[in-house]
């Protein structure tokens, strides 16, 4: 038989278990209310991890660098060295790290962790993006290049993720190449754009643009210029008018580099300064729209004028042939008598009567009356 002391023992021992076990199981146990979220972060900006925590009681949080095994913080003190980590927290309930000026190092697994038995911790991870940037030295700065050679311009650019790049024309206009990226044929994909056997039609400005969904997107300016010697179009190479009339004389020159443009009139320079003429030029980049204008036409103005264009590359020149519209011109340039001297002079007497001798008959009655008289008159001086 038990002894009643023993009995007592035991049972008093049980009451004390039984109360030990039942105040640990009161005791709050700290959990996680949500996961930690992963972060993307562009270089240069501020990451925020956010660590929820109920019933935290008289344990601590601590952030930790899982991939260096790095404290970075305990409770709301900085263990790291590392100036651009800081810690803060909300009634001791949501805690914060926060890392400044992010850069590409930071990038990696992080840790919000408990100090329970056993150890309890969430983990996420940071991705640092890196906007595009082109890089001016592999890229290619500005072309120059004659008409029908082959033209290579390279872009270069770097970023987190891998930017891609697209050619486009500065102004919108097609690319004249067969390599398109798009249906409207004005972008091509790829930092090589290739242009064969280049013509005056490729020379423009170019933009490299580079973007890898991390804003902004950046761009560069590549110029394409094309030298060729001038050519010259002129839409009427034959034009009439009257004395006293106002005539335009239209040429159209392509040239680059630039054309010196002039005109001349049966061989000679027309001159700025000459009062008869009124000398402009319209120029759209490699193109030149000549034009000269006879304020007023008369015998001097009559003949073959020129148009002339000229650069280091060759020269050629376009022929207008302005004439008289009365049809007389011929006649008053050999013809007509002088205004400065209003008398015939014998030898001129001479001749005339020497062609009404050979063309008027004396005794035929159907002689015209008029040339008799007139015959008569010219004889009588």
């Amino acid at each position: 038989m038990m002894s009643l002391g023993k009995l007592l023992f035991y049972v008093h021992f049980g009451l004390v278990f039984h109360v030990v076990i039942c105040f640990k199981d009161t005791v709050e146990v700290p959990r996680f209310e949500d996961s930690l979220n992963n972060l993307t972060v562009s270089l240069g900006r501020e990451a925020v991890f956010t660590c929820v925590v109920n019933d935290l009681g008289s344990y601590r949080v601590a952030w930790l660098r899982v991939d260096t095994q790095t404290i970075l913080t305990i409770a709301t003190h900085v263990i790291t060295k590392n100036h651009r980590i800081a810690v803060n927290h909300s009634d001791r309930r949501v805690w914060f790290l926060h890392i400044h000026d992010v850069r590409q190092s930071d990038r990696g697994w992080y840790m919000c962790q408990l100090n329970t038995d056993p150890m309890k911790s969430q983990t996420a991870y940071l991705d640092v993006v890196v906007p595009p940037d082109i890089l001016d030295y592999p890229t290619s700065s500005d072309q120059v290049a004659r008409e029908g050679a082959n033209v290579t311009l390279r872009c270069a650019a770097h970023g987190v993720p891998t930017p891609t790049v697209v050619w486009r024309r500065e102004a919108g206009d097609l690319l004249p190449t067969t390599n398109f990226s798009d249906t409207q044929n004005t972008s091509v994909s790829g930092a090589v754009l290739h242009l064969v056997k280049v013509s005056r039609l490729h020379m423009g400005p170019y933009l490299c643009i580079a973007s890898n969904g991390v804003p902004p997107s950046v761009s560069k300016r590549v110029m394409l210029v094309v030298h060729f010697p001038p050519i010259m179009t002129i839409q009427n190479q034959l034009v009439g008018a009257k004395e006293g009339d106002m005539v335009h004389l239209d040429c159209h020159s392509e040239a680059f580099p630039r054309s010196i443009n002039y005109w001349t009139i049966n061989d000679q320079i027309i001159s700025q300064s000459d009062k008869k003429f009124e000398i402009t030029a319209i120029e759209r980049g490699y193109e030149v729209d000549m034009r000269l204008k006879i304020k007023k036409v008369g015998r001097s103005t009559f003949g073959t004028y020129s148009c002339i264009s000229k650069n280091s590359l060759g020269d050629t020149d376009g022929t207008i042939k302005l004439y008289s519209l009365s049809g007389k011109f011929e006649e008053m340039q050999y013809n007509e008598v002088s205004d400065f001297d209003e008398t015939p002079d014998v030898s001129e007497l001479e001749a005339l009567k020497r062609s009404f001798s050979a063309h008027v008959s004396f005794g035929s009655a159907r002689t015209p009356l008029m040339l008799l008289v007139a015959l008569y008159a010219i004889v009588a001086l």
